[in-house]
C-alpha cells in the first residue's frame, strides 16, 4: 500500500505551524501593557499630572528605569506583533506594507527609551512649571521617534483597511480608516491638554491590539468528511 501526500494540503498547514504562539500574543499585549504600566506609575509618581504630563516623563527621576523598560519591552513586542500579522497576511492586501510600518511603529518605541524626554510641567520634582519651550538633543530624538512612529501605525491602519475591505469585513475596514482619524485629533488637541495626546495615543495602542487579534486569529479547522 503506497501513501500520496496531498501538496496544496502540506502548504496550508505551513503557516500554522510556522507561526510561534508567542508572536500573535506579543503584538496584543504590547499596547495594553504599555497603558496599565503608565496609568499605574502615573498614580504613585509624586508630582505626575495626566492633564500636564505626557506618559513618555515617566522615564525621568529615581524611578524613570522602569518607564524606560516598558518603553523597551513595548517594543519589541510590537515587532513581534508586525512579524506575526506579516506571516498571517502572506501575499493577501497589505501583506507587505502593513507589517513594515507597524514594526516601524515598534521600533520608534526603542528609540523612545533610549532618548529620553525632557522634564517640564512640575515632572519630575525640581523641574519647571511650564511646558518645555526649547527641546534638547534627546529630547527632539525622542519627540521625532514619537511622531515618525505614530504616523507610521495610522498608515498601518490605512493600508490594512484595503486588506478588510478586499475581505468584505467592512466593520473591520470602516475602523481601521476612523483609527487615524481619531489618533491624529487627540494629537491635535494636546494644544489644549496633554490628556488629549495621552487619549490619542492609547485609541492607536488598543486599535492595533484589535487589528493584531483578529489579523492573527487561528483559521477555524475544517471539518473531517
Amino acid at each position: 500500500m503506497s501513501l500520496t501526500l496531498n501538496p496544496s494540503a502540506a502548504t496550508d498547514a505551513t503557516p500554522s505551524r510556522a507561526m510561534p504562539r508567542f508572536l500573535p500574543a506579543a503584538g496584543i499585549a504590547a499596547g495594553p501593557l504599555f497603558l496599565a504600566a503608565g496609568l499605574a506609575q502615573g498614580l504613585t509618581r509624586d508630582g505626575f499630572d495626566f492633564t500636564r504630563n505626557a506618559l513618555s516623563q515617566l522615564s525621568l527621576g529615581a524611578y524613570g528605569w522602569i518607564q524606560v523598560t516598558v518603553f523597551l519591552l513595548t517594543g519589541l513586542l510590537t515587532i513581534g506583533g508586525a512579524i506575526a500579522v506579516r506571516r498571517a497576511l502572506h501575499d493577501a492586501p497589505g501583506g507587505t506594507w502593513a507589517p513594515r510600518l507597524i514594526g516601524a511603529f515598534g521600533a520608534s518605541f526603542l528609540l523612545a527609551g533610549v532618548f529620553r524626554a525632557d522634564p517640564g510641567a512640575g515632572f519630575p520634582a525640581g523641574a519647571p512649571e511650564d511646558r518645555v519651550a526649547s527641546l534638547s538633543a534627546h529630547g527632539t530624538v525622542h519627540m521625532l521617534s514619537g511622531t515618525v512612529g505614530y504616523l507610521a501605525l495610522c498608515a498601518s491602519f490605512l493600508v490594512l483597511a484595503r486588506h478588510f475591505a478586499a475581505r468584505r469585513q467592512r466593520g473591520w475596514a470602516l475602523a481601521a480608516r476612523l483609527l487615524p482619524v481619531g489618533v491624529l485629533a487627540g494629537f491635535a488637541a494636546s494644544a489644549t491638554t496633554v490628556a488629549a495626546f495621552t487619549a490619542g495615543a492609547a485609541l492607536g495602542l488598543l486599535g492595533l491590539t484589535a487589528v493584531t487579534a483578529r489579523l492573527t486569529r487561528p483559521a477555524p479547522q475544517q471539518p473531517q468528511g
